[in-house]
Order: C-alpha cells, then sequence, then structure tokens
C-alpha cells in the first residue's frame, strides 16, 4: 500500500502543515482542559489476554476481551516509546482497501466548550446518504447520551473511540497543542479503556478504531491500541482545522478526497462552517464518482 503523508493534503489551500494541524484542536475549545496524566480513567479490571494478530471487526461484540492494564503494564515494560505526532509508525491513515471510496470521520471532543451538536452537519450527511465514522470521547457521550443512543441505531453512522478525557496517547507525557499527554502504558490504557468499557457498557457499542485526544500518540501507544484489538486511525485530509475553516474552504478540502483518502471534520462546534462546506462539497464529490463508505467497510 502507497504510504501516504499528512503533508500532502494539510497544504491544500496555500496553508502550511502547522496552520492546519494546530486547528486540530480548535473543535473541542481553545483552553478545554483535556485532564492529561492527572484524569486517567480508574484501572479496568483484569481479564484474559487476547492474540497479538489484527483484530477480527466482525466479530467485535459488547462482551470483547481485553488485555488488563496489569497485562499492558506488563507487556509494554521496557519498550521504547518510539516517535511522537500525527503520523507516526503504526497509525493508519488511509482505507486498506478503497475500491473507489473514501471515508469521512467527525471527532466529538466533549468538555465545556465541546460538547456541542451540529445537527445541520449530521442533516447533510443525510440527506445524501453519506456514511460516516463518528469519533466520540467520554465527556461528549455522558453530555449527549440520548442522542448518542438514537446515532446507535443509525445505519449510516459508526460510532468510534475519541479517549476518556481527549488526551494525546504519550507514554512520556509529551504535549500537543498545550494539552498534556498520559504519561506512561498504564495512563495510556485508562485514556483508551475508559471510554471502551463506557460505550460498550452504556451502548452496547464495541468500537473498533480509536483516535487520540489532538490526534497525536506514539508508537507505543498505537501498539498498544492493536493489542487491545482497536485500530489507531488518523487522517489524510484535514477538513474543517478543528472547525476554524470558513464553509468554503471546507468545500475546497472535501474537494481534496479521492479513492482511499480519510477526511477529518468535527460534528460537536454547530457554530462553525463545517456543515455548510460538507453541505457544498459533497454534491461534486459524489456527482464525480466517488463513493464514501464508513472505516470498517475498509478493513
Amino acid at each position: 500500500m502507497e504510504h501516504y503523508t499528512r503533508r500532502r493534503v494539510l497544504k491544500a489551500g496555500g496553508l502550511g502543515l502547522g496552520a492546519l494541524a494546530a486547528g486540530l484542536i480548535a473543535g473541542c475549545g481553545a483552553g478545554d482542559p483535556a485532564g492529561g496524566a492527572g484524569s486517567a480513567a480508574a484501572p479496568a479490571p483484569a481479564g484474559p489476554v487476547p492474540a497479538t494478530a489484527a483484530p477480527s471487526l466482525a466479530s467485535a461484540s459488547p462482551q470483547a476481551v481485553y488485555l488488563s492494564r496489569s497485562q499492558a503494564v506488563a507487556k509494554f515494560k521496557g519498550v521504547p516509546a518510539g516517535q511522537f505526532g500525527l503520523d507516526i509508525p503504526g497509525i493508519e491513515l488511509r482505507l486498506p482497501r478503497a475500491d473507489g471510496a473514501a471515508a469521512l470521520t467527525f471527532d466529538a471532543c466533549g468538555g465545556p466548550k465541546g460538547s456541542g451538536v451540529d445537527e445541520a452537519l449530521l442533516d447533510a450527511l443525510r440527506a445524501r446518504k453519506v456514511p460516516a465514522t463518528l469519533f466520540v470521547n467520554q465527556r461528549w457521550a455522558r453530555a449527549n447520551a440520548r442522542l448518542l443512543a438514537e446515532l446507535v441505531d443509525e445505519k449510516l453512522f459508526e460510532i468510534a473511540n475519541h479517549g476518556t478525557s481527549h488526551a494525546p496517547l504519550a507514554t512520556l507525557g509529551q504535549s500537543a497543542y498545550g494539552i498534556g499527554g498520559t504519561g506512561s502504558i498504564g495512563q495510556a490504557y485508562d485514556e483508551v479503556m475508559g471510554n471502551q468499557r463506557y460505550l460498550a457498557d452504556q451502548f452496547g457499542i464495541v468500537a473498533k478504531f480509536f483516535r487520540s485526544g489532538t490526534a497525536h500518540m506514539d508508537e507505543a501507544g498505537a501498539a498498544m491500541c492493536r493489542e487491545l484489538g482497536v485500530v489507531p486511525m488518523n487522517f489524510t485530509v484535514n477538513l474543517d482545522a478543528g472547525a476554524t475553516f470558513g464553509a468554503q474552504t471546507v468545500a475546497a478540502q472535501v474537494r481534496q478526497l479521492g479513492a482511499g483518502d480519510v477526511g477529518i471534520g468535527h460534528f460537536n462546534q454547530p457554530a462553525s462552517g463545517t456543515a455548510k462546506g460538507m453541505a457544498l462539497g459533497l454534491g461534486p464529490a459524489l456527482e464525480s464518482g466517488l463513493r464514501f463508505i464508513t472505516l470498517s467497510e475498509a478493513w
């Protein structure tokens, strides 16, 4: 599979990598505390160790068996953290089986400034019957429990894991956009599994994909995700730069999508230009013959 770096798409429209990447956090509200190492979820109960092989997404169920916290800590003892960033070994960026399709993913980060709902965006997707994978943080899920239960029942949408406190998955505690990382494998485990178990227990969701807060993680964190049976997933096209782009720029970013691409936007900022921009961009994209699928359809 051809490897695409994020630089190819983050320079779209003459905007540099730093400006677009920094926009990722804006969709969660500037200054919104992410918790980081000091607010990790309580350790999950111990359980049997699953096989190391890649997860079988089709066989997932609310009774999925996960590596326990103590087992994860023991397994990754002495494992180097490796590189930290948006595009590091172990993170998926593109669809492994495109077949002429792209995937839209939208984050909901939660917290005081990030728990809104962009109903216009969801309606724009429904109007054109365009599926999407929705990455929800536990804070957002708790604030929007009734809506999330409804979204679970919509065949158009797939629900994925956007973490517990919206912290970068950084086993050495690195920060991204001023938000402190998890600080250890144990805390990284809590960040993933706190929400993984919450979504399963409360909504019957077994999330198949994980995206960390700020979309930053290190190689050890990505490897741990795979040991837990979830795919660490980022993107190739930044659609709204953390819900900071105007509608015309969002539409232009949609036009950057091609077969195999994964776009990232936000569905928790109703005052942003994301909904209008997606509505403007989806028509031409569909008319060009591009199909849209959920992430699971490509795995």
